[in-house]
């Protein structure tokens, strides 16, 4: 069955230092993202921007977005080859360049998931998951630049 599905979240500016935005240096980043039923989430521009590095800036936010999405797509595809995960951590890195003109977009991200299974046979099974669990993501299926994956599958140990 297919399905539309809206989401909704409120952004709210709260860096007014008095003076709104009379100058390009005369204003904080920060932002309040809020969605109904969860936690407010801080944000600012990034660090380079002249925002604050100790909140989520929207590079963050994407790349995050980006591993979170294909890490449970991959969970939901191992189900159903039968693989048994027993751990799955991602290390994942994105270029974003510059344009020259005051804007500029992302060129790639690399995915790099290791993943723990339960079993030797599950190995090769796994390893191709990450195929599915990419067709799958859908915002990797919403972005106009390569999402590439350097996975590394471990078994546990017993």
């Amino acid at each position: 069955m297919f399905g539309e599905h809206r989401y909704s979240v409120r952004a709210t500016w709260t860096g007014d230092r008095g003076s709104g935005t009379s100058g390009y240096r005369d204003y904080d980043r920060s932002v309040t993202l809020a969605v109904p039923g969860k936690p407010e989430l801080p944000a600012s521009a990034d660090k380079p921007f002249r925002g604050d590095p100790a909140r989520w800036n929207p590079e963050d936010l994407l790349l995050a977005a980006l591993s979170e999405c294909h890490l449970l797509s991959y969970l939901h595809a191992c189900v159903g080859a039968g693989v048994v995960v027993l751990g799955y951590e991602d290390d994942a890195t994105g270029l974003m360049v510059e344009d020259g003109r005051g804007g500029g977009a992302f060129r790639e991200v690399v995915l790099r998931p290791r993943v723990t299974v339960a079993e030797e046979s599950m190995r090769g099974a796994a390893e191709a998951m990450h195929a599915q669990a990419q067709e799958w993501c859908f915002i990797a299926n919403s972005v106009n630049f390569p999402v590439r994956h350097e996975p590394t599958v471990i078994v546990r140990a017993d």
